[in-house]
């Protein structure tokens, strides 16, 4: 039998199948069609720093509205019962996941600054999160902030996060780095166990018939697998912690191309939105029989069997491959 077992985040996990934050692992109807499925863990969704902030905001208005007022006017008194403050939701959120599956639980906190919110990342590890995993979205606009200023403050959070918990950290990074490898050993060094590849970052939209600008969700196509394929192929050489891929895995192709170029784990959101929990069973059955065509026994034995560091041209990585590419489609235009 094939065996599908990998070691992410020093967690043992039955499949290297992830599922990745968003309104499937967010709904607990779903959470047993997943495991059923051959998920391997999931992730559940964010907390995001701005959401904390908020909702501080909002209770802050709340008591301090009136103050000026009599005091024995106790109407002015706000009524707070059923305001949800803080994490409460999600520290739910990881007790019923943890109470209900069999299989690792990551919390997901979203923030690009230190301060005194990452305490929240101690309390989902408290509420029984297997591992932390941390995003790092973040767009910086400011033209007076340097590329060494943010991956500076970058490093700061990663150990202040790292210092509140004692679990695993996964640190989620987006691919706009000038020097992506040395900064993902950087963020290494700072004490991050593991990298996840890449965020996506959700680009603005304008409505042409009313001049808005609107986010806009457009979900991932396999296309968008090689962009993590690429550095996970570069990164496995000299990365210690794990390497998770994260990005346009919709098939058993796409799942089993990141893992031959390194990855310990493969995250799917988009294909589960399509197709529902049961495509990871078709995501499995496909890089099943690819492994048992070609004699692999495990998922251990064939990773990073293609990265830049077993290929016999490491080039086919780097800068030379853009010539490459370009000329092979005009040589087959010829």
């Amino acid at each position: 039998m094939t065996d599908l077992t990998t070691m992410y985040l020093g967690l043992k996990l039955h499949s290297p199948f992830v599922a990745s934050p968003g309104p499937v692992t967010g709904d607990p109807a779903m959470w047993p069609r997943l495991e059923a499925a051959g998920a391997g863990a999931i992730v559940l969704p964010s907390l995001f720093e701005e959401q904390i902030e908020h909702e501080a905001f909002a209770v802050e208005y709340a008591l301090g509205y009136g103050a000026d007022s009599n005091g024995e006017a106790l109407s002015y008194l706000p009524h707070l019962d059923g305001v949800e403050v803080g994490p409460d939701h999600h520290l739910d959120l990881v007790e019923d996941a943890k109470a209900a599956l069999s299989i690792p639980v990551i919390a997901s906190i979203n923030g690009v600054s230190p301060g005194g919110w990452v305490r929240y990342a101690k309390l989902l590890a408290e509420a029984g999160a297997d591992a932390i995993e941390l995003n790092l979205y973040d767009t910086v606009t400011d033209p007076m902030t340097s590329a060494t200023e943010v991956e500076h403050r970058y490093m700061e959070l990663i150990e202040e996060v790292k210092q509140e918990i004692s679990i695993p950290l996964a640190v989620k990074i987006g691919p706009w780095f000038t020097a992506l490898a040395h900064t993902a050993k950087a963020f290494e060094l700072a004490g991050a166990d593991g990298l996840v590849l890449f965020n996506r970052l959700y680009q603005p939209d304008i409505d042409l018939d009313t001049l808005e600008v609107r986010p806009r969700l457009q979900l991932s196509t396999s296309a968008d697998a090689r962009l993590p394929l690429h550095w996970i192929g570069v990164l496995r050489e000299f990365s210690r912690g794990s390497l998770a891929a994260s990005g346009g895995v919709h098939t058993g192709m796409d799942a089993l191309k990141l893992l031959l170029a390194g990855a310990d784990v493969v995250m799917t959101t988009s294909a589960l939105l399509r197709h529902g929990p049961e495509h990871l069973l078709d995501i499995r059955r496909e890089l099943v029989t690819w492994m048992d065509e070609r004699d692999y026994d495990s998922v251990r034995q064939l990773r990073g069997s293609v990265s830049r560091a077993n290929v016999p041209d490491p080039d086919v990585y780097d800068r030379a491959n853009y010539f490459q590419t370009i000329h092979s489609w005009v040589e087959r235009a010829h």
